[in-house]
This record gives structure tokens, C-alpha cells and sequence, in this order.
């Protein structure tokens, strides 16, 4: 069986620029310099970036200096596994049984002479991936997977390398080892290749003329298969996936329709045979993209995540909230040119991005409980009142008790929150206070001579806090000095200086404090050279 193999270079990085275009925050994919950061090393870049010096393993900042206008993209294998599904379904109408490697990286058994022979076939597919938005594509035909795959890289941009039957050891026996960095187990294939090279082999026909035994021996079971791709006598098994049942449903409007009641009044019927669809497979949905089109183009676009599962009424609420998101007046404008007159909607459509057996969200034996009532109450109420006025707080990180705040709304995946598992310097030490005033309380706090206790450069308080007094709060009556019984810190911190001008005016320099009157209230105040605040109270 000969095998063809299509491969998408930088698949990261595209899979993210595709994310910005649909957001309206990218132009086009091929042109713009783009790099996936993870840990703030750059992990995959693309040629326009790698044409102004940026490289893999290169630190944020050292890219940036060589490419100022580097898109800076995150690393998300879930968004470039998403975005790959759209290559497989194009492949797969061509030829089934379709074997994803890995995101940008696909196989199918080659067509032979179907499509009038396998460059004729690998052309066919190149256009058609083309008109899908990919246009960084090459594809390799081979006796087997690996000579595939690394004919796939020796070619030109949509365009292919065919090795004829039977010479795919002649095919490899000249490339570098480094070719074996590219490997699924992408750790050991550098390790070996790195250990070949120090030894003097510095081609897989070198590797490759060693004996079987030999290899064995020295390299163990991962450098015997690896001898056997270079021989070009590596079995191939494609893993040919099952293409997904079609669960998405659309509906078109002729003429269009201008306003956002209009549709949501017209998907109704939609909405329901979407979870119909779902409910005969025994399958719910809790994460939906909805995609709403306006001259042949999308022009808005969203995952909504549901807490429980989707109903046709959920589906309806959320097409009203999208695209009273993007409505202006009675119509929408088109994400194309944002100036431009309204655009009258003419298709809606509905695609299952998570679902979950049916049996995991059925109703308990005696009906359900206190949390699905909580659900649908507090869905019901954000019907009512819009998708962000219901809102749920969650915890990132932070040095203030403020900014460990965050709210999303309820159903929402948080995401772009600060990682809760960092050091974050200064911050303060457990428990956490119990309640954090959205606007910091004015406050003084004195020595025993009276004078305003401060902190210097140092970290060192001018004296010992002897009593303070709060601006009045709904809970703290009158203005009054309350006698300090006890207190911990400072907890000094320098941050943002950089943002504030000169670093001599200390703009961004504070200190917290945990102070406890004798009247047995606790508080967390802070300190900077504007005075002091109450962030928060200890309950």
C-alpha cells in the first residue's frame, strides 16, 4: 500500500492566526510574523518570522527585538486540534480512511491511479485544502509513512514529491539525521540524532548501513525502528479514524433578516432539531460554537460553554446575546469593514464543539437536586437581565486581595485568568481576608507620637502602628481612633515602577499590614506615598 501524506508546516501558529481572523484582531494568515509561546520561549514560528531572526527556543523578549511586529500567540492544543478538523473532513472527502498524525500532520493511502495518478491526486488535494484558507501545504506519496513524511517536508509549497515504488531507501539514505527531531516521540528522535552525529553518522544512509544486531545492541528498540524507517522497510499501519456523524445544523434566511429578534424568533425550529439530533445519539452538547453569516462571510462567531447541557431554548438565548453583541440599532454591522452599513444576517449555524453522553446529565431517581435547581434558576434569570450581568467569581493570582478577584460569566470557561500557582512576591500570607471593598477605605495609622507611620526603601516601618482610624463605611458608624492590639508586616512591594516615569517618585512602591484593634476587628491595610487605604476586613 503506498501511502500519501499532507503536511501543513507551523500548524500552531496558523491554528492561532485563524483564531485572531475570526475575532477580527488578524489579517491574513500567510502574511503576518507569528510565534506560539510557551513559558515565554518561542516553541513554533512561522517564515515570515523566521525570515526576520526569530527562532525555536528563543526567549519572548530576544524575538521581539528581532521582529517588534511578532504576533505573539499562545500555546493551545486544543485550539490547533480544532482547527485541523476542518483539513481531515477536506481530505476525507476526497479519499476516506484518513489518519491524523497530529495537528498540520495527516495520511491516507494513496489513490494510485484513481484521480489519474498520485501527483495528479496530490494536486487535487493541494486545491482543495487551498480553498479551505491553508495555503502553506506539501505532500509526500511513498512505499511508507516515514519516507512519506520526509518527502512531504522536501517539497515546495503546494506542491509534491512522489518516491516511485521501491526506492525510498535511495530517497533517504542522503538526508541529515536531524530529520529524526521531527519524529511523534520528537525527545528521543533529537536524543539519537544528536548521539549519531557525535559518533560520525551523520546521514540515515549512514545510520542505516550499520547491522540490525549492531543497532539493537547499541540503541535499544526505539533506535531498531528508527533503522528500520531508514532502510525504508518500516511497516505502516494507519490508524484511519471514524468520520463524526454530522451533528451541525444551519438555517438559511431569504431574504436576510436585520434584526437580532427576527432571527432568534426564525432558529427556533433549528435549535430543537440540533438537540434532537443530539438526544438520538444519546449525546448533549455543553460547549456550542455558533456561527452567524452576512455576505457569504462569518461575522460572528462563538464557543458558549453551558454549566449542565444544552437546550433549544439555551441555543436561542445564546444567539440573541452574540449577536446583540455585534448589533447596532436594529441590524449588525459586518466584521469586514466595521464602517461600512449595517449587514442583514442570512445563515445561522450550530456546531457541537464538546458533547457528552446523555446518561452523565439525566434527572436523579427522585428528581433533581439542589444544584439543578440553582442552574436553571440563575439560567432563567441571565435570560432575563443578558448573558454578562450574572456573573461568577473565581480566583487567579495576585499579590492584593483585590487582584486575586476575578468574575466571568456564569457558564464561561475562565481563561486569560494570572495562575494561581506562581510565587507572586509580597503577597500576603493566609487566611485570606473575608471581604475586599471594591473601593479602598481611606484610613490613617500614627505612631505613638502621633506621627504617620510610613515605609522606607528598605522595607523598614519609621515606627510601630499605635492606633489608626478608618473613613466611615456601612459597618464603621464614625471617624474615630481605634488602639492598635496587634499587627504583622510589612509586606513591601515594588511593582509597575517601570510604567510610572521616573523611579524616583516611588509611585509604584507599597506595603500591606494586618492590623487587629483592641476592639477585636481585623483589617488589611496598605500603605503607599499617597497615604493609607483599607483594602479588605477580616470577618
Amino acid at each position: 500500500m503506498r501511502v500519501m501524506v499532507a503536511w501543513c508546516p507551523d500548524w500552531s501558529v496558523t491554528a492561532g492566526l485563524f483564531e485572531l481572523a475570526e475575532a477580527g484582531d488578524a489579517g491574513p494568515v500567510s502574511d503576518q510574523p507569528a510565534a506560539v509561546l510557551s513559558n515565554n520561549v518561542v516553541e513554533v514560528c512561522n517564515a515570515a518570522a523566521r525570515a526576520e531572526g526569530v527562532r525555536r527556543g528563543q526567549r519572548r523578549r530576544d524575538a521581539q527585538a528581532r521582529c517588534p511586529e511578532l504576533v505573539l500567540l499562545p500555546a493551545n492544543p486544543e485550539r490547533d486540534a480544532r482547527y485541523f478538523e476542518p483539513v481531515l473532513a477536506t481530505v476525507e472527502e476526497l479519499r476516506p480512511g484518513v489518519a491524523p498524525i497530529r495537528p498540520g500532520l495527516l495520511a491516507v493511502p494513496a489513490p494510485g491511479l484513481y484521480f489519474g495518478g498520485e501527483p495528479h491526486a496530490a494536486a487535487l488535494v493541494a486545491q482543495h485544502l487551498v480553498e479551505t484558507g491553508v495555503w502553506d501545504c506539501r505532500i509526500g506519496v511513498a512505499d511508507d509513512l516515514f519516507t512519506a513524511e520526509q518527502a512531504a517536508r522536501q517539497a515546495m509549497v503546494q506542491d509534491c514529491v512522489v518516491v516511485p515504488p521501491g526506492t525510498s531507501a535511495i530517497f533517504l539514505q542522503a538526508l541529515p539525521v536531524q530529520v529524526l527531531a521531527n519524529d511523534s516521540n520528537e525527545a528521543e528522535g533529537r536524543e539519537l540524532a544528536d548521539l549519531l552525529r557525535r559518533l560520525g553518522l551523520t546521514t540515515l544512509g549512514d545510520f542505516s548501513r550499520l547491522s540490525a544486531s549492531e543497532v539493537s545492541n547499541r540503541f535499544g528498540g526505539f533506535g531498531l525502528s528508527v533503522w528500520q524507517r531508514a532502510q525504508g522497510v518500516a511497516p505502516t499501519a494507519l490508524g484511519s479514524r471514524t468520520p463524526p456523524p454530522e451533528l451541525a445544523c444551519e438555517i438559511g434566511f431569504e431574504p436576510p433578516l436585520e434584526s437580532a429578534e427576527a432571527v432568534c424568533f426564525s432558529v427556533r425550529t433549528t435549535a430543537e432539531r440540533f438537540v434532537q439530533g443530539l438526544a438520538g445519539r444519546q449525546l448533549v452538547a455543553v460547549a456550542v460554537r455558533i456561527e452567524a453569516e452576512a455576505d457569504g462571510v462569518v461575522t460572528s462567531a462563538r464557543t458558549w460553554l453551558h454549566p449542565r447541557c444544552f437546550t433549544s431554548r439555551d441555543l436561542v438565548d445564546r444567539v440573541h446575546w452574540q449577536l446583540q453583541a455585534g448589533t447596532a440599532g436594529s441590524g449588525l454591522r459586518s466584521r469586514r469593514d466595521p464602517g461600512s452599513v449595517r449587514a442583514a444576517i442570512e445563515r445561522v449555524r450550530f456546531l457541537p464543539e464538546t458533547v457528552e453522553p446523555a446518561a452523565d446529565h439525566a434527572d436523579g431517581l427522585w428528581g433533581g437536586g439542589a444544584d439543578e435547581q440553582v442552574t436553571r434558576g440563575v439560567a432563567r434569570v441571565q435570560a432575563m437581565i443578558g448573558f454578562d450581568a450574572v456573573r461568577t467569581p473565581v480566583l487567579q493570582g495576585g499579590r492584593s486581595a483585590a487582584d486575586r478577584q476575578a468574575t466571568i460569566p456564569w457558564g464561561e470557561r475562565p481563561v486569560g485568568l494570572r495562575p494561581v500557582d506562581q510565587p507572586w512576591p509580597g503577597r500576603i500570607p493566609g487566611p485570606a481576608p473575608a471581604r475586599v471593598f471594591s473601593t479602598p477605605l481611606a484610613a490613617d495609622v500614627v505612631d505613638e507620637a502621633g506621627r504617620t507611620v510610613a515605609v522606607t526603601e528598605r522595607g523598614v516601618v519609621t515606627g510601630e502602628p499605635w492606633r489608626y482610624r478608618i473613613d466611615a463605611s456601612p459597618d464603621v458608624a464614625v471617624r474615630r481612633w481605634t488602639p492598635v492590639g496587634s499587627w504583622a508586616g510589612p509586606w513591601p512591594v515594588d511593582d509597575t515602577w517601570w510604567q510610572q516615569g521616573d523611579r524616583s517618585t516611588d509611585r509604584g512602591r507599597s506595603a500591606r499590614f494586618q492590623v487587629v484593634g483592641v476592639d477585636g476587628r481585623a483589617w488589611l491595610l496598605v500603605w503607599r506615598r499617597e497615604g493609607w487605604q483599607v483594602e479588605a476586613g477580616y470577618d
